[in-house]
């Protein structure tokens, strides 16, 4: 009987331990609740336009020879012409490269008596293209004219860009954060009570200074006296922020 006495003992202390941490835990989440509540969540935005710092072309130029050597001749003196032409308007080393040579055999068609197209070798093919990084864009136009006259006859595209795209970013992250402050404010303004701290700032990856491509300008074989025309236009950078405030009655 003693035995089953102390066992009940035993068994009602237990089930009021567990009760008192019950009872202890609830006020513990209610505050957790009071403090989500306690919250304004706002998300900041911002964009800026701003103009490119520097301007790439690749200007390519393809040789036909009868031998394999005489058309990789044929394309690398236009290239090495491009080179230098490039060095002439001040655009250092680091900003000249080849950015592809191609040699190929070429074919042509040839139409049988019986009607049918067969094809034949004829000769060879080759390629050679340079990109060049300008900061002074007044200048593209000119060399892109200049290149046609050395004996270029491709252009692969026009590429606009900043220098240091980061510095863009980080000015519209600020930008997106004020706004994202000034919406908590009227927010809190708007609902009687004051704004705290902020508690959790995020922010989301956005496309900071993006280069900006440009359809490639057409070639023509015969000199042309006037630069290609060109408009660099602006570089959009945006950013989100995604900020947590507190709020106090």
């Amino acid at each position: 009987m003693r035995r089953l006495i102390e066992g009940a003992r035993r068994g009602f202390r237990t089930a009021a331990a567990s009760a008192l941490l019950v009872c202890l835990a609830l006020p513990a989440l209610a505050d957790d609740d009071r403090k989500q509540e306690n919250r304004i969540v706002v998300t900041g935005r911002a964009r800026a336009e701003t103009p490119p710092d520097f301007a790439s072309v690749e200007i390519g130029i393809e040789a036909k020879g009868a031998t394999p050597a005489a058309a990789l001749d044929g394309s690398s003196n236009v290239a090495r012409a491009l080179i230098a032409l490039s060095a002439g308007f001040g655009v250092g080393e680091a900003d000249i490269g080849t950015t592809a040579v191609t040699l190929t055999q070429a074919m042509r068609e040839v139409r049988q008596p019986d009607g049918s197209v067969t094809e034949t070798p004829d000769g060879y093919r080759a390629a050679n293209s340079v990109r060049v990084r300008l900061s002074d864009m007044g200048k593209l136009g000119e060399l892109m004219r200049k290149a046609l006259d050395a004996g270029a006859n491709r252009i692969e595209g026009v590429v606009f860009g900043l220098k240091d795209p980061n510095a863009a970013e980080a000015t519209v992250q600020v930008a997106a954060m004020k706004d994202a402050m000034a919406q908590a404010g009227r927010l809190a303004e708007a609902a009687g009570v004051k704004l705290g701290r902020p508690l959790l700032i995020q922010t989301a990856p956005q496309g900071a200074g993006m280069p900006m491509a440009m359809a490639a300008a057409p070639m023509r074989n015969k000199r042309s006296g006037s630069p290609v025309p060109l408009a660099a236009g602006t570089i959009e950078t945006s950013a989100e922020v995604s900020a947590t405030f507190a709020i106090q009655p």
